[in-house]
């Protein structure tokens, strides 16, 4: 029988459960893959013993996935192991090479074209109802609308479907309404097709057309979907368009490497494929072979810890790699230390041989990148900046230092240098609260860098101008060009889904920043631990986890992420900082003990030095700005609980915070007036201010 020899070599090297996935018969498979399992290997591997065994025709067969260029990898997997012909593109590709075909029957017309501006039409709707035209606040408005036709939502009910999924809308949901609706009239007028376009075209095409639906269920019988955490709500009503009521479906995914919520993704189609499809086999790949035993049982306890975690995402990793080194942590005092320490272990691990392409460093935001370029730029080692731009090439980076300058020419000279730029910087819309999210953010956090920036010369160079600032970015600009061969890579952990490296450093891995400020619900949390997991999981041998107190020449103010206290080894001079303060907490005098003074380790008597920790004439190291801070967060909680603001924490509580500024729940409940009530009430609002999410702002 024709290609009966071949289908031994396609069983060659795979493990049972990656055999049993690729052996199992035509039908509904639901392939639950872990990060580093073959998943690719192990479905390109099924389709050809498909197709080398008769049971479907390359050319019937459809796979999707969510990158060129992760189809383009599958088509050369598939080419090499017999199976050229078969379709592995993206949804969108797919889509649009169905709906040229098919749009001249049902429309009677030539396909209207794809548009290459759609932010040129959100910007005339915008303009069109008195809406703001700045380029970020359009690339929101853009962005949520694209969010919205994922979702299977219109105009009309996007208020009420937003607020349900606790949307950060960048303007009245009633107004995204109406500018959704003049969106979809001016494309419309302009008879052009956006890329959710193509989806919903297909998708109304085959439900509504039982001619057509018919001719392309007869040329596609099988099919595959990759990456399948990932599908949106007007995906899975593609997918379910092209499938009908058969049931040749394969989907490979991983619940726990879900890290697009916000733009629609959810794993709740991977989750409950078993409950859709009964008869499915489903197929459970657990064993790692990306990533050293020591780099998976960190994995292993990041996700471990997730909270009501459903059955499809008990995944746990088994390294099937050689041991390798122990994952490293560092605690740094500020960015500046943190990035010259990753710069300087980089450069060893090229004197040991690995590749510079082989290394990355990852973090949450694009803001962090500058920090990294420089340490780099400085140490002559050459990198690339993937998933977005260099961070002087940003937009509002050029803005802002074309500002500066003009300021400059003005002579706008102050004493206080970072004071001044930021003066400067708010005419470039730098704002004391940071935006909730969206490009808005990302601008926000860019700029704040800048400010970040100032307070580092100021510190290193006490009689610097803004003359001098201005010229030390420009010497940082040209000097973070090298040439674009071989070097480390700086991205994003969004960036970095689907791609590996030997070396990985997760580097600010603070509160506020992972999980980010505005993941204020358990499920925003969750997805933020997700992200962190998806970082871990990108190292093949070395990973390195850090985090700075403070930004560049500021207070030591932050903490560790929470999601590092169970990882940090007892032992690791990283964990000994909050050690101490349990051990400090276990050996308290007991109540009847007399307190004594934290400055003088005098004892106390009176009611008021106890509740400060002082002696009442010893020095107070009172954080003001923090005290006013406390003190107005305090009134606010006091209205909303509708109770005097004392009842929340008296003055001298505040003051005693202010003071002693705990960094944790530990030192928190040292407090006098803190107790365990109040700790679960306000300890993570008071610990949020402490460390700064809501501080170090213009």
């Amino acid at each position: 029988m024709p290609g009966m020899t071949e289908q031994p070599r396609l069983l060659e090297g795979l493990d049972p459960e990656q055999r049993q996935a690729v052996i199992a018969p035509r039908g509904p498979v639901c392939v639950l893959a872990g990060a580093g399992t073959g998943k690719t290997r192990t479905i390109t591997h099924r389709i050809a013993f498909l197709v080398q065994r008769g049971l479907v025709a390359p050319n019937q067969v459809l796979a999707v996935t969510f990158t060129a260029r992760a189809a383009g990898e599958m088509r050369t997997r598939l080419r090499a192991l017999g199976a050229a012909g078969v379709q592995a593109q993206t949804f969108h590709a797919a889509a649009f090479r169905q709906l040229r075909y098919f749009w001249p029957r049902v429309h009677e017309t030539q396909m209207w074209q794809l548009t290459d501006n759609k932010f040129r039409l959100v910007m005339q709707a915008a303009n069109k109802l008195g809406l703001s035209t700045e380029r970020e606040d359009v690339r929101d408005l853009a962005g949520e609308i694209e969010w919205a036709k994922s979702s299977l939502v219109g105009p009309e009910q996007y208020p009420a479907v937003a607020a349900a999924a606790g949307r950060d809308v960048p303007v009245l949901p009633e107004q995204l309404s109406k500018a959704f609706a003049a969106y979809e009239q001016l494309k419309n007028r302009a008879q052009v097709l956006d890329f959710d376009d193509l989806l919903l075209h297909v998708a109304a095409i085959l439900e509504d057309q039982p001619e057509i639906a018919e001719e392309f269920r007869s040329r596609y019988r099988s099919f595959v979907v990759d990456e399948y955490q990932d599908v949106n709500p007007l995906q899975q009503r593609v997918l379910d368009s092209w499938v009908g009521n058969r049931d040749d479906l394969t989907v490979v995914g991983d619940a726990n490497q879900t890290i697009y919520s916000f733009a629609g993704a959810s794993p709740k189609w991977l989750i409950g494929f078993p409950r859709k499809y009964p008869e499915a086999t489903v197929v459970r790949l657990e064993r790692d072979y990306r990533s050293t035993p020591q780099v998976v049982g960190l994995a292993n306890q990041v996700i471990g810890a997730a909270r009501e975690r459903p059955a499809g995402t008990r995944l746990k990793l088994v390294g099937q790699r050689p041991d390798g080194p122990r994952p490293d942590f560092a605690e740094y005092d500020d960015e500046t230390d943190e990035a010259e320490a990753i710069a300087r272990k980089i450069a060893q691990l090229a004197k040991r041989g690995v590749a510079l392409s082989e290394i990355a460093v990852l973090f949450r935001v694009n803001a962090q990148s500058e920090v990294y370029e420089k340490a780099l730029s400085d140490a002559e080692i050459p990198y690339q900046v993937r998933g977005g731009a260099r961070f002087f090439a940003r937009a509002e980076v050029r803005q802002a230092v074309v500002t500066l300058r003009a300021a400059v020419a003005h002579g706008a000279e102050e004493e206080d240098l970072p004071a001044t730029v930021r003066s400067v910087l708010r005419e470039v819309g730098l704002t004391h609260e940071p935006p909730a999210g969206g490009a808005a953010r990302e601008r926000w956090e860019s700029l704040i860098a800048l400010v970040e920036l100032a307070e580092e010369l100021a510190a290193t160079v006490p009689d610097a101008g803004l003359s001098r600032y201005v010229a030390e970015l420009d010497a940082r600009a040209e000097s973070q060009h090298p040439p674009t061969v071989e070097g480390v890579t700086l991205a994003s952990l969004h960036a970095a889904k689907g791609l590996e490296w030997d070396a990985v450093f997760l580097v600010g891995l603070v509160e506020g920043t992972l999980p980010i400020q505005h993941a204020d619900t358990d499920a925003g949390v969750e997805e933020e631990r997700r992200l962190l997991y998806v970082g871990v999981t990108r190292a093949r041998e070395h990973l390195y986890l850090s985090w700075a107190l403070a930004r560049a020449g500021g207070r030591r103010y932050r903490r560790r992420s929470r999601f590092l206290y169970s990882l940090v080894p007892d032992e690791h001079p990283a964990a000994l900082p909050n050690k101490v303060k349990q051990r400090e907490l276990l050996s308290r005098p007991a109540k009847s003990a007399k307190p004594r003074c934290r400055v003088c380790n005098a004892t106390l008597a009176g009611t008021m030095d106890i509740k400060l920790g002082r002696c009442a004439d010893c020095p107070s190291d009172v954080d003001e700005d923090l005290l006013s801070q406390l003190k107005a967060w305090r009134s606010e909680r006091a209205r909303q609980l509708k109770v005097p603001a004392y009842v929340v924490f008296t003055d001298a509580t505040l003051t005693a915070i202010a003071e002693q500024r705990p960094l944790d729940e530990t030192a928190l409940v040292g407090i006098s007036g803190i107790g365990a009530s109040k700790l679960q009430k306000f300890g993570s609002d008071v610990l949020a201010l402490i460390q700064g999410e809501r501080r170090d702002t213009p």
